[in-house]
């Protein structure tokens, strides 16, 4: 992939977001537009979710939980709230005060209403509320009631018996890894990975690479070849789910387990044999993946869509090589061109995609080539467009994703280790962490990182020598008082001696103090000190209220981090001194607010608060849309990133 030279990577790295229909701010890190219009004109014709397209339009499935998870991938990359906001309306119609849930059918043991559940889930991460907590542990309790093969595999549905298809592996599977992270559940991931595994083994063929549809265990359905238990063919979206499946729970799965190297191993392996079906012509994909010269097939949208977006982010996360990542490029700017168009009152729509794709049932479905290419394509099926946001959610991040791969960021959890009880009442981190989606972790500062294809990890113990080899950057947040975490773990010389020679050694060390009511100043200057910063004890920029522009802060383009000047919200802040290495980037009103110091091999950053958490970038609050927090972010990261070795 080409690597850009400083300015023009700057101008790829402008970000942001088309905040509804609103125009987009000058000089700012770029996204990728297409899918955000889509966004935008997605909310404006479905209302609260209410898919037009669907049969039953407002009632709980999974094709609006796919649509659901299209809105969730492009807030996370473009932090526009009214993705968040959107997403939410849409659950609240769905899940009453006490937690249940509308419409929702126990007797059908049907996979496909799992799926929805991740929509509930992320509102719980994100606004805590026990409701949601609730409906999602209900929905997290029907998998347990979920019929299974001989072999353990979930049957598909109650009417399918024995059967695995594809489509449940993204229905289920995402939900549940999810589910077992926020709820502390890790045995889940064991069974996880066996549902994958199991359709690996079992659905692939072995001429092709490309696993087929469906598996009935008990080989007696009509469709199931007698001697395989598989149905005829490789459908696409089939494909494109599981594909899709398996990238979303790399997200959630333990870096240390032991099956981990084989969901990789089952990306890789179904990727390439993807890549190798793209039509070379259009780039594209079939409806019956390895048919494509047949005729009667025809390309289709959303699994071309699907196939996008895994490889992208496959390529992005480290799970694919670098090269997959033209196919994914080629397949978007294709999709553009065959399915996108743009309606006279401005909204646009996605052609192409298959309504609707099965085994058995009535009236019968055979699986066979024939019956594929029979099923009829429709305009903004969810199921499409969800995907197609998906997509551009990714490729979006393309421009930027090889400049931080094989490279590690860590936060610290040990000088900051405040907790808080879910609504589980377990015992979780929280405030500044990287898995923290509410209003104080720093879950988009992460994906700031992640978009530059870094790695994430957490440092629960006092930081030692052989703790920080394992990363390039550690970010050090807010140290405890008393008043915030009854026991404090306060800077001392060990481990102010591990992190210089961390620096010295070419580390990049970023130091995000706050005011004097909320962080330790003393200890944690013995550590600063040794690198000429100083952080000073008081208390700046208070808020009265919504006075935005009491907490305002203007960052200069050109200041050596920050490539594009920044509107910052930086409320109840300290300052620094700076001496020796250390010189300011930025002064506001006489107070130094961030410095910069090389050490040896290594680069300092500090600034006087943690300004670049969830609550004043993610853009779902009250914060003007002049405050560009997240562009800050990215600009911030992508430099801490560049200071590596």
């Amino acid at each position: 992939m080409k690597l850009f030279g400083a300015v023009a990577l700057g101008c790829l790295l402008s970000v942001q977001a088309v905040w509804g229909t609103a125009a987009r701010a000058e000089g700012a890190l770029k996204i990728d537009e297409s899918s955000a219009k889509m966004a935008a004109s997605i909310m404006k014709q479905w209302p609260r979710g209410v898919v037009a397209t669907e049969n039953h339009p407002g009632e709980w499935g999974y094709e609006e939980g796919v649509l659901l998870d299209g809105m969730a991938a492009q807030w996370h990359a473009t932090a526009n709230g009214d993705d968040f906001r959107y997403i939410k309306e849409s659950v609240d119609k769905y899940i009453a005060d006490d937690g249940s849930i509308k419409g929702y059918k126990t007797e059908a043991h049907s996979l496909d209403d799992i799926e929805l559940g991740r929509a509930v889930l992320l509102v719980y991460r994100v606004t805590q509320q026990p409701k949601y907590y609730k409906a999602a542990k209900f929905i997290h309790e029907q998998l347990a009631a979920q019929p299974r093969t001989a072999s353990g595999g979930y049957w598909h549905k109650q009417i399918y018996p024995n059967q695995m298809w594809l489509d449940g592996a993204y229905m289920a599977e995402p939900f549940r890894a999810m589910y077992a992270v926020t709820f502390q559940e890790p045995g889940e991931f064991d069974d996880i990975a066996k549902q994958f595994l199991l359709m690996f083994d079992q659905m692939r063929d072995p001429k092709t690479g490309l696993l087929h549809h469906g598996w009935d265990e008990s080989k007696q359905m009509k469709w199931a070849d007698p001697q395989t238990g598989l149905s005829p063919e490789a459908w696409a979206r089939a494909l494109g789910w599981y594909e899709v499946a398996l990238v979303d729970v790399l997200d959630w799965f333990p870096a240390d387990h032991a099956q981990r190297a084989a969901l990789v191993n089952a990306l890789n392996r179904t990727a390439a044999a993807v890549i190798a079906y793209q039509d070379k012509k259009t780039g594209l994909w079939w409806q019956v993946m390895d048919k494509g010269s047949q005729k009667g097939n025809f390309t289709e949208a959303s699994a071309s869509c699907m196939f996008v977006y895994a490889i992208a982010k496959g390529v992005r996360m480290g799970y694919l090589p670098q090269a997959d990542e033209a196919s994914a490029r080629k397949g978007w700017e294709a999709i553009q061109t065959a399915f996108v168009k743009t309606e006279a009152d401005g909204t646009m729509q996605l052609d192409g995609t298959v309504k609707v794709g099965g085994l058995g049932g009535t009236p019968y479905r055979s699986g066979t080539f024939d019956y594929y290419i029979s099923e009829t394509t429709r305009g903004n099926d969810a199921k499409g467009v969800g995907a197609y946001l998906m997509a551009g959610s990714e490729m979006g991040q393309a421009p930027t994703e090889a400049q931080g791969q094989r490279k590690t960021v860590m936060v610290d959890a040990w000088f900051n280790s405040q907790t808080r009880k879910n609504a589980a009442g377990q015992t979780e981190l929280f405030h500044y962490k990287w898995d923290d989606d509410a209003n104080p972790g720093f879950a988009f500062f992460g994906r700031a990182f992640e978009r530059y294809g870094a790695k994430l990890a957490t440092l629960k113990t006092a930081p030692t020598v052989a703790d920080l080899k394992k990363a390039e950057v550690y970010i050090i947040a807010s140290p405890d008082i008393p008043a915030k975490n009854p026991d404090p773990h306060y800077m001392d010389k060990a481990s102010g001696d591990a992190i210089e020679a961390w620096v010295k050694a070419g580390g990049v060390l970023i130091l995000m103090e706050n005011d004097k009511t909320n962080s330790e100043f003393d200890h944690f200057n013995t550590m600063s000190e040794r690198f000429g910063i100083h952080f000073n004890a008081v208390l700046r920029n208070t808020v009265d209220n919504n006075t935005w522009p009491q907490g305002t802060v203007m960052i200069p383009a050109g200041t050596g981090v920050f490539a594009y000047p920044h509107q910052a919200y930086l409320k109840e802040i300290s300052t620094i001194t700076v001496s020796g290495p250390a010189k300011s980037i930025l002064t506001d009103k006489g107070d130094v607010l961030m410095a910069v110091a090389k050490v040896g091999k290594g680069t300092v950053f500090a600034v006087v608060d943690p300004w670049v958490y969830n609550e004043y970038v993610d853009r779902r609050n009250k914060l003007p849309l002049e405050f560009d927090g997240y562009d800050a972010a990215i600009d911030l990261a992508g430099w801490a990133l560049r200071q590596t070795k």
